[in-house]
């Protein structure tokens, strides 16, 4: 399944696929930068994705801030929550575009952020890259 973008929906869920494999992974999707959610697995309902791309948006725009404060201002990597029963993981996945992924608690973090990584060489940013908007 794919986005609530207003255009035919495209079914790019097998790009997900390799990281909602491995154990403990809940959910992942792909979003905008601004929050509009592009890709979803499957086995997450689309109003699940649809808050989940809104809420990672507004997180890495948080991170946008921090790293402007307190580092070079290049932009957050990586942005990761832990909360009781499980993390969040946001990263960049290709220009205009975030890849997150919601875990249990039972995962080992650096495997997840690795296979995230991997994801995003493997399928290219160019595939998960978002045009920018125009007015």
């Amino acid at each position: 399944m794919s986005s609530g973008t207003g255009s035919q929906p495209v079914d790019n869920s097998w790009m997900l696929e390799l990281i909602h494999s491995v154990r403990g992974v809940r959910h992942v999707v792909v979003l905008t930068a601004d929050g509009l959610l592009k890709v979803r697995t499957d086995h997450t309902p689309e109003d699940v994705a649809d808050k989940l791309a809104a809420a990672c948006a507004g997180l890495s725009a948080l991170g946008q801030g921090i790293s402007k404060e307190f580092g070079t201002g290049a932009g957050p990597r990586q942005v990761m929550v832990e909360f009781d029963g499980g993390y969040l993981f946001v990263r960049g996945a290709g220009g205009g575009s975030r890849l997150a992924v919601v875990t249990e608690s039972v995962i080992d973090p650096a495997l997840i952020a690795q296979q995230m990584q991997a994801q995003v060489l493997q399928i290219g940013e160019r595939t998960l890259s978002t045009p920018t908007r125009t007015s």
